[in-house]
């Protein structure tokens, strides 16, 4: 009975981590890329190019400093679990993800930059008592990137990009369980947070100006692994299961995919400049997940099979420059979904996603400029009937209709010295 216990445990705990999935990769750093929907690959033309493709920063001149700030909101709502249609709304949370890009070009042909970004990181938190509770009760995911990168130009249609990241995060996960028969009407509340500090990658960019007015961009980011490390705590249980619930020192191994991007910008007008951009996303290389408690003899280790799908994101973005202080920016982006229906949770809900964004680039002096953005997510509405997740023991599956949307406000503030 008490290997039977641990397994619920782990297994509970496996099922509510689904918290890599695209929901938290964060494709917003800097307002005016925001605003044009993403497709800033291939234009690249201001500090945040550092990290969307800094084989443009020859494109800037002296040095640049952008700090941005980003308030995401995101919206999560479950009805079910069918055949029943009660509806469940994930608690309102709003996050500030901030990013900070600093550039220098020394001359035409040659310029350095460095990034602070949040490439990942957000979370969920519903009611302890909502019928997915042993699914997720809260989840939050943050990870951060510290990367210097080296732009160099060695003809005038061609300029290539190369860097290395410095990754480090946390996560907190938080669920309850359901326990064996012999302990019927009692749950566990279990916490698991761990951190990882030390995971790198590298990326690459190429920017090509064959003729005045068109460019053609490519970046490309690495994957990432990262070991977390960390502590597995009971926060409540009865005291018969206190000695077979699994608890303290837990490793999780996880790779964040890798992303390439490929665009085109045209000058249509002197006023008007368009840009449309391919993302590929290789998500399957997340097959599972697994959770290690080392402090039991022999260890133990379980895995949650996840067997994501590689994915893509279509953008298109648009500027029109009123006047020299004024430009007015859109862009609208397709995300395609990486999950099956069958491995939905509510962790963090997986749909295909449209986005629609607009804003502003103000050049209030003369060294001194500001971008302003709003971009609506919307998820498509996912019915999910064919659910391989458990949420009852031996055998209930989580079936039911999900709905998800976020709202976010992006600032940035340029300097130039």
């Amino acid at each position: 009975m008490k290997s039977l216990l641990f397994l619920i445990i782990v297994s509970a705990l496996l099922i509510s981590s689904n918290i890599y999935a695209g929901g938290f990769q964060l494709n917003i750093r800097g307002a005016k890329a925001v605003a044009m929907g993403g497709a800033f690959t291939a234009v690249a033309n201001d500090p945040s190019a550092v990290y969307w493709n800094a084989a443009g920063l020859t494109q800037l001149k002296g040095t640049n400093i952008m700090f941005s700030t980003h308030l995401i909101a995101p919206q999560s709502s479950f009805r079910g679990v069918a055949p029943n249609i009660d509806r469940y709304r994930a608690e309102n949370r709003i996050f500030f993800p901030t990013h900070l890009f600093i550039s220098h070009t020394f001359n035409e042909k040659m310029a350095v930059g460095i990034g602070f970004t949040q490439p990942f990181g957000l979370g969920s938190t519903w009611d302890d008592n909502w019928p997915g509770r042993y699914l997720s009760v809260e989840t939050t995911l943050r990870l951060y990137s510290l990367f210097p990168v080296f732009n160099y130009k060695p003809i005038d249609e061609i300029s290539l990009s190369a860097g290395v990241t410095y990754n480090f995060g946390n996560v907190l996960i938080k669920s309850k369980s359901q326990l064996p028969t012999y302990l019927a009407g009692y749950e566990a509340f279990l916490n698991l947070e761990g951190d990882d500090m030390f995971a790198y990658g590298f990326n690459g960019g190429l920017l090509i100006k064959p003729f005045k007015g068109f460019s053609i961009g490519v970046a490309y980011h690495s994957e990432v692994n990262y070991k977390f490390e960390g502590t597995a705590t009971i926060i409540e249980a009865p005291e018969a299961a206190l000695g077979s619930v699994p608890n303290g020192n837990i490793e999780a191994e996880i790779t964040t995919p890798q992303n390439i991007a490929a665009g085109i910008s045209v000058d249509v007008s002197e006023k008007i400049k368009l840009s449309t951009e391919f993302q590929y996303v290789g998500w399957s290389v997340y097959e599972k997940l697994e959770v290690v408690f080392i402090d039991y003899n022999p260890v133990v280790v379980s895995s949650n099979l996840r067997n994501y799908d590689d994915s893509y994101i279509l953008r298109l973005g648009g500027s029109y420059k009123a006047n020299d202080q004024l430009t007015f920016l859109a862009g609208v982006y397709y995300d395609k979904s990486p999950v099956e229906s069958k491995y939905e949770t509510p962790s963090i809900i997986e749909t295909n996603r449209l986005g629609l964004s607009f804003g502003i680039d103000a050049q209030l002096f003369e060294k001194v400029s500001i971008q302003g953005s709003y971009l609506f997510i919307r998820g498509e509405q996912l019915t999910v009937n064919d659910s391989e997740q458990i949420y009852i023991l031996p055998n209930k599956t989580f079936n039911g209709t999900y709905n998800a949307s976020a709202n976010i406000f992006s600032l940035s503030l340029n300097y130039h010295l």
